[in-house]
């Protein structure tokens, strides 16, 4: 499975080590699922991980987060956004991971804002899934 997270997913991966999100960036880290990310995508991961509210939940130093998204990185595959397709949602902050989501090929968009995807997913047959329900069909397929 190929897949784009939205930063939701990725904070959430952060702040709970037992939860789907997380097991879906050891999926990543173990070459059990594919993820892309853009640019602005990367950006605003650092964006919201450099918050003092989010690096104090986390337990992160900047240089934390530095080493993090090097890592995090280090896996992903790159995509450039050949073709801006907007505005098809409500925040614009979406459409960045839409754009990079339809250039990359993905299977899926992982986030928890499941509804302000709902748009891009019906003119782009993208499934939107939670990290729940992207955890479920990982497992399931291989069964």
């Amino acid at each position: 499975m190929k897949v784009a997270f939205d930063t939701d997913v990725i904070v959430a991966a952060l702040r709970s080590r037992t939860g789907a999100a997380n097991a879906l960036l050891r999926a990543l880290r173990a070459g059990e699922i594919r993820a892309i990310a853009s640019v602005p995508m990367l950006l605003e991961y650092e964006a919201v991980l450099m918050r003092p509210a989010q690096r104090h939940a986390i337990g992160f130093t900047t240089q934390d987060v530095d080493s993090f998204l090097d890592g995090l990185t280090a896996l992903l595959e790159p995509v450039t956004p050949h073709f801006l397709w907007r505005p098809t949602l409500r925040d614009p902050d979406d459409e960045m991971v839409l754009d990079a989501a339809v250039n990359g090929g993905v299977d899926a968009i992982i986030t928890f804002n499941v509804k302000d995807f709902l748009p891009g997913a019906a003119r782009f047959n993208l499934d939107i899934l939670t990290p729940a329900e992207a955890i479920r069909r990982l497992y399931d397929k291989d069964q």
